[in-house]
């Protein structure tokens, strides 16, 4: 957990050199989820409210990122901490809603979801297997 809070900005760990790595991971992951939202990075600097050069710095690791400015990344986002820093996998509110639909159901029709998502791997597995298009996808 502590591997990546030595590129945050905090009273407690203003060391003059934070590692580069360690400040280059935190901008790889606010690019990364940045990216998976489809925003640009002068929207996102918009939402945050810091300027869109300063952004652009924090992901090349060029910036420590402030713990002001991680709270509003995490709040703009919907993330914990945790999350963010990779402590555990992030389920999105499709996911969530999936999981949730699941432990309603039976247990007779909770293995057929389960045979269902086989069928489907194996599917998708035997089309990446392949070298040409599937049935399907001649259609």
């Amino acid at each position: 957990m502590t591997r990546f809070y030595g590129a945050i900005a905090s009273p407690e760990n203003m060391a003059p050199y934070p590692s580069p790595r360690k400040v280059n991971l935190v901008g790889s992951r606010i690019r990364e989820l940045r990216k998976g939202h489809r925003l640009t990075q002068t929207e996102l600097s918009d939402k945050i409210g810091i300027a869109q050069s300063d952004l652009s710095r924090m992901e090349q690791g060029e910036y420590k990122v402030g713990l002001d400015t991680l709270f509003k990344l995490l709040q703009v986002f919907d993330l914990k901490i945790g999350e963010f820093f990779g402590e555990s996998e992030t389920a999105g509110p499709e996911d969530r809603e999936l999981v949730t639909g699941y432990r309603g159901l039976s247990d007779e029709a909770r293995q057929e979801v389960r045979d269902f998502v086989r069928f489907k791997k194996m599917q998708e597995e035997s089309r990446t297997d392949s070298d040409g298009p599937s049935q399907e996808e001649k259609e």
